[in-house]
């Protein structure tokens, strides 16, 4: 399910189809954080994190060490201190440009400096709190909306609050009110068999629904100049556009 990381730090979770050797500069950078998970100290650990650690929504993100060491078990699970402790720098880590250094294909993140700045495992706890937390989420839509799978991501232009939920199998929806209502109020508009499309390798992508001529576009920048907007809402009739408004992202 594309949504399961991309809701954690779109930066991070793209899935290489190559792999690279890690640069001979970077193999003290991995040997160091082996040898910190792998002699257990928490604390320790909590001054190596680059704040926030960003979760999977709706779980809340990691904002600073206190969090750390008490969520840790939460994020560093036996599964997760394993593949770490066990993996070779020379052979599992990689160094991917400007992205950072990654273990396993993503399973984490590490900058140059040997910050951790993203882990993409789950661990039981956190797959078992999300599930917790999306059915608080459901509970709080109009029944009209209630099921899907994961929550997208939820963003406001000038006139607009909208909604994007991933239904499985590849199918999003979007739902959109006027922008003083509530999610709980029934949808102006609900548009499925949405489709996700990545724009370019830095994490911009963008979400497109169709109804008869119009074409609904949400063009979410992760990677962008300065001052871009975070997401973009543009709506194309028979081809041409009719409407563009920068948004602000609610969630995630």
């Amino acid at each position: 399910m594309k949504k399961l990381l991309l809701a954690i730090l779109l930066l991070f979770n793209i899935n290489f189809v190559y792999s690279q050797t890690l640069d001979k500069k970077y193999l003290p950078v991995a040997s160091n954080f082996i040898a910190l998970v792998k002699s257990g100290s928490v604390e320790k650990l909590s001054n190596k994190i680059k704040y926030p650690l960003n979760r999977v929504y709706p779980i809340p993100p990691i904002k600073n060490k206190q969090e750390f060491v008490k969520r840790y078990k939460e994020v560093f699970d036996d599964d997760l201190v394993k593949k770490i402790i066990k993996s070779k720098p020379s052979v599992d880590w990689d160094d991917v440009g400007w992205r950072g250094i990654m273990l396993l294909n993503g399973e984490l993140w590490l900058d140059t400096d040997g910050k951790l700045i993203a882990v993409n495992h789950q661990s039981k706890l956190e797959a078992k709190e999300q599930g917790r937390l999306i059915n608080v989420e459901k509970s709080k839509l109009h029944p009209s909306i209630g099921n899907f799978i994961q929550p997208v991501l939820v963003f406001e232009t000038a006139q607009y609050k909208i909604r994007i939920d991933d239904l499985g199998n590849n199918n999003y929806r979007y739902a959109s009110w006027p922008l003083k209502s509530k999610m709980s109020d029934k949808p102006k508009l609900v548009l499925t068999n949405g489709k996700w499309t990545p724009d370019g390798s830095g994490g911009n992508h963008n979400y497109q629904f169709k109804s008869g001529d119009y074409l609904y576009t949400c063009f979410i920048t992760v990677m962008g100049e300065a001052g871009a907007p975070p997401a973009l809402l543009e709506i194309s009739k028979a081809g041409k556009q009719i409407l563009s408004q920068p948004a602000k992202k609610l969630i995630p």
